[in-house]
C-alpha cells in the first residue's frame, strides 16, 4: 500500500501571540514541524507543543531558521557558513533538551522559510545546515525539497534524506517553490488541494503554475498550519488520502 507522511509547520507563536492551532493539528498530522525560536517560537511553546506531539505519538522535527523573528524567517539573509552552523545546532539541541522531557526525542530536522529556498541551490548555506545537523545529532534525517543541494549532501554524508512536496504551494517547471511574493504561488481552493494531495501521493507528479506535469515523488506532504482553516484543511487531506487508498505514517 501507498504511504505518506503528514507534517505541518507548529509551535509559531511567541509570548501571548499564537499562529498556529497546534492541538488541533496535532490530531491530524504525523510529523510536527517546531519552530525553534529563530523564525518564531519561544521556550515555553517548545515544550508545550513537544509534550502535545509526545502525548499523540506525532514525530517532532526541528524547523531551524536564520535568526529572523521580525521576517518570520522569510527574508533573504547572508549568514557566515561558520556562523550558520552554530546556529543550526543550537536549535537542535534547544528542542531536543523539551523532546527528552516530554518522554520522546528530535525524530528530524526541516529548515523553514527563505532558508529552505536559499539550500535548493546554494552548496555553502547548504553544507553549513548540514554542519549544523552532522553537530547536534548525526544521525537525523534531513526533509527538504526533491533536488534539491541540503538533500544531495545529506545523503552523501550518510544522512537520510527525505523529499516532500506541499499540496497547498505552485512549483515551477524547474521544481521549485514559486516565490510567495508571485501572484498564483499559494494554491488556495480546497478541492485543488486535495486532488493534489492525492496526486502526489499515488502518482508521484505535480501540476506547476504553468500547467506543466512534472515528477515531485515525496515521502512526506507538507500543510500549512497558518493558513485560514489550516485544521479543517488538513484533516480533509488525510481523509482524501485514506479514502484513496493511501496510509499516512510518520516517515522518521
Amino acid at each position: 500500500m501507498t504511504s505518506i507522511d503528514l507534517n505541518a509547520d507548529l509551535g509559531e507563536g511567541f509570548g501571548r501571540w499564537t499562529l498556529t492551532d497546534d492541538e488541533r493539528l496535532l490530531s491530524v498530522v504525523t510529523s510536527a514541524n517546531v519552530a525553534c525560536g529563530f523564525h518564531a517560537g519561544d521556550a515555553p511553546t517548545m515544550r508545550r507543543v513537544c509534550e502535545l506531539a509526545a502525548a499523540r505519538g506525532v514525530r517532532i522535527g526541528a524547523q531551524v531558521s536564520y535568526r529572523d523573528l521580525a521576517g518570520f524567517g522569510r527574508r533573504a539573509m547572508d549568514v557566515p557558513p561558520a556562523e550558520l552552523t552554530a546556529e543550526v545546532a543550537y536549535q537542535i539541541g534547544a528542542l531536543e533538551v523539551f523532546a527528552r522531557a516530554a518522554g520522546t526525542r528530535v525524530a528530524y530536522v526541516k529548515p523553514h522559510g527563505a532558508l529552505y529556498n536559499r539550500v535548493v541551490r546554494d552548496e555553502e548555506q547548504a553544507r553549513a545546515v548540514l554542519d549544523g545537523v552532522l553537530l547536534a545529532d548525526p544521525t537525523l534525517p534531513v526533509l527538504g525539497l526533491p533536488g534539491s543541494r541540503l538533500l544531495e549532501l545529506a545523503a552523501k554524508a550518510g544522512l537520510p534524506a527525505v523529499e516532500e512536496a506541499f499540496a497547498d504551494r505552485a512549483y515551477t517547471d524547474e521544481g521549485t517553490l514559486v516565490a510567495r511574493g508571485q501572484e498564483g504561488a499559494l494554491v488556495t481552493d480546497p478541492e485543488a488541494v486535495l486532488r493534489r494531495s492525492v496526486d502526489l501521493a499515488r502518482s508521484g507528479e505535480v501540476v506547476t503554475l504553468s500547467g506543466r506535469r512534472i515528477e515531485m515523488k515525496a515521502r512526506s506532504l507538507c500543510l500549512h498550519g497558518d493558513t485560514p482553516g489550516a485544521v479543517d484543511l488538513a484533516r480533509q487531506v488525510r481523509d482524501a488520502l485514506e479514502a484513496a487508498g493511501v496510509r499516512v505514517e510518520a516517515f522518521a
